[in-house]
């Protein structure tokens, strides 16, 4: 009977520990600061700027003229203006690299041991990398960041905080256009932004998402942006990122028995 009692009384000290444990105090979550739209927009604008050097490896889906291309792929960039794309195949053989730097580029099919080179321009870009955007938009797409040099000195037409969001808009009369940006309070990285005329018509939209913090900025590993007016789209799914390391350059040279076609 002993044996018993001291079973029961057991469980009723070790029931009355786990409900006082459960009815300890929380500690109270510290609350974010939340900034002016100026500062805001200041420090959006200084991370994007931090990140000098960016390395990283994934998936990419790109639709375009009605044609979709799907790559495993390989992104080397280090501002202001050099950037190299490599495309993998199997068992991480490339299959292709196209690298910029300056006003000239190089495209490189392995596959028929290829190289064209010459100077850079719009259409260029596009063939090479089967998306037309301007290569500054080229950049910031592949980094997964939203250029805000034009709103630095700009008071949004409307500023808000949504739970846990800041709303940014702004609206321009003369181009008949609306931007509307949603940035996560914690990390301060832009989740949304979205370009519409004043009719509401979707015109540009990229979604930003599973973020991590690099050096203090947050850097998106999903991105994924959709060009209405030019019927194109574009899917990234980073695997590995590194970031401002002294050994981030580009690394690439024609084979020597590769035929060269000057362009």
């Amino acid at each position: 009977m002993k044996k018993y009692i001291f079973i029961i009384s057991y469980l009723l000290f070790a029931t009355a520990v786990i409900f006082i444990s459960g009815c300890a105090p929380v500690k109270p979550t510290v609350k974010p600061e939340i900034l002016s739209a100026e500062r805001l927009v200041d420090k959006l604008e200084v991370n994007r700027r931090r990140i000098r050097a960016f390395e990283g490896t994934g998936s990419l889906i790109i639709n375009s003229d009605g044609v979709e291309n799907k790559a495993l792929f390989k992104i080397t960039l280090v501002k202001p203006d050099s950037i190299q794309l490599s495309i993998m195949g199997p068992f991480g053989i490339e299959l292709g690299d196209a690298v910029v730097a300056g006003h000239h580029y190089i495209f490189y099919d392995a596959l028929q041991n290829t190289a064209y080179e010459g100077e850079l321009n719009e259409n260029v870009l596009k063939n090479i990398f089967k998306i037309d955007l301007p290569f500054s938009d080229l950049m910031d797409a592949f980094l997964g960041a939203v250029n805000l040099t034009n709103h630095l000195y700009v008071k949004p037409t409307k500023y808000s905080v949504d739970y846990d969001k800041y709303i940014l808009t702004y609206i321009d009369s003369l181009n008949q256009q609306k931007d509307i940006y949603k940035v996560d309070i914690r990390q301060l990285g832009i989740t949304d932004y979205d370009i519409t005329n004043l009719s509401g018509d979707l015109l540009f939209t990229g979604k930003y998402s599973d973020f991590d913090l690099v050096e203090n900025v947050a850097v998106p590993y999903s991105v994924n942006i959709n060009d209405s007016q030019d019927d194109q789209t574009l899917s990234i799914k980073y695997k590995t990122i590194i970031v401002n390391k002294p050994y981030i350059h580009l690394n690439f040279s024609i084979p020597t028995d590769a035929n060269v076609i000057k362009w």
